[in-house]
């Protein structure tokens, strides 16, 4: 999956790129977001079921950060295509540049060892040997020789199987409402925080127009858009270094409870900004938006995408985060479409209370279904 999926997204860049209609660009665009939901779950296997278990978190989490870093390259690259080639077909440009780095990690996933864990989980104990030999190989090599023992119960069928219901069966539902409810939470308050979000990149990097009468009005927007998204990214970046340095240190479920109860306050300082005007209402927003920001990517944000890879048996591990990552987004549908209908039927302030306190439920089903994970093997993930 590692591979095809990589396969996948860089076909439909490149299709993306030809597209000619809309239809094919909105096809094209699936297909990513496809390849990219592929990517969630399974990127977080090959990193930690090959890694070990006292660093997984911050090598996770460093892999994890790179996504904001990459968001902050390609808003980097929007901006010189923009500034370079002012027309309208500059969108095909900026995808294009992609296409290349697209081409080389997919080359790369060829070389990656398949995870001894899966392997041993279906009873696979030679190939799994063969593969934490070939993830081992140092110089001078040690340990000289790598002998795995068959896992206990007859692997994947200790867990039905590895199907998919068994998600959802008595000895796995808690880890699967550990994963998946606080992440849908979490979603909840991150996009509905971008209600403010245009107050923010207007006071930062100056306002939009708001009727573009011309090429030149839209490549303006789209400018400051780039340096709005610049500033958001860096503040994502910020929490998730932070989140990397303490994961294994303090723990997933402290800072996880911890960034829910930071969200919370700073849903609250916004709320506030309702009751005021001018300079207080910015300063309100602003520190509202800045501790809602730092406190997720330190906590949920970062969290939820670490444990919901750790907590399931390896047998199911992969369906585990998987659908943590499907329920976890039906949030973010959900705050797309609903939030501004909500916004204009019960206001600003009821909205931001309503996020304070999925925000508090968060931290309330993160601790009560609590499964810590630090330094703990995934092997022993599901043993009672």
């Amino acid at each position: 999956m590692f591979i095809v999926e990589m396969i996948i997204f860089t076909l439909f860049l490149a299709l993306l790129v030809l597209s000619t209609n809309f239809i094919s660009l909105v096809i094209c665009l699936f297909g990513l977001g496809l390849a990219l939901g592929c990517d969630y779950p399974t990127a977080h296997m090959i990193i930690s079921e090959s890694t070990p278990s006292a660093s997984r978190g911050k090598l996770v989490l460093g892999a994890f950060a790179f996504q904001a870093v990459g968001a902050l390259a390609g808003t980097a690259v929007g901006y010189l295509v923009l500034t370079s080639v002012p027309r309208l077909s500059a969108w095909r440009w900026m995808y294009a540049t992609a296409i290349v780095p697209a081409l080389v990690v997919t080359i790369g996933r060829f070389y990656v060892t398949e995870s001894a864990n899966w392997l041993l989980a279906r009873g696979a104990v030679k190939r799994a040997n063969e593969a934490t030999r070939r993830l081992l190989v140092r110089t001078p090599q040690y340990p000289r020789q790598v002998v795995l023992a068959a896992p206990r119960g007859g692997g994947a069928r200790a867990h039905g199987g590895g199907s998919f219901l068994d998600l959802f069966k008595r000895q796995n539902l808690r880890a699967t409402t550990f994963a998946s409810v606080p992440w849908f939470l979490q979603d909840l308050g991150t996009y509905g925080i971008g209600i403010f979000t245009p107050t923010i990149l207007a006071a930062a990097v100056g306002a939009a127009a708001e009727h573009e009468r011309s090429l030149s009005d839209a490549i303006a927007n789209d400018i400051n858009a780039a340096k709005g998204a610049a500033l958001i990214t860096v503040l994502l970046i910020v929490g998730i270094a932070f989140a990397v340095v303490l994961a294994d240190r303090v723990g997933r479920i402290r800072l996880q409870v911890f960034g829910f109860i930071g969200c919370a306050v700073g849903l609250f300082l916004a709320s506030l900004s309702v009751d005021f005007t001018g300079g207080m209402k910015m300063l309100l927003i602003f520190a509202g938006f800045m501790l809602f920001n730092f406190m997720t990517n330190l906590g949920p944000n970062a969290q939820t995408y670490l444990l919901a890879g750790e907590v399931f048996p390896t047998a199911i591990r992969g369906q585990g985060a998987g659908f943590a990552a499907a329920f976890a987004k039906i949030g973010a549908v959900m705050t797309a479409f609903l939030f501004p209908v909500l916004l204009s039927a019960i206001g600003t302030r009821p909205l931001l209370y309503i996020l304070v306190g999925t925000s508090v439920l968060g931290a309330l089903v993160t601790w009560l279904t609590r499964i810590e994970t630090t330094g703990v093997s995934l092997d022993r993930m599901g043993e009672t």
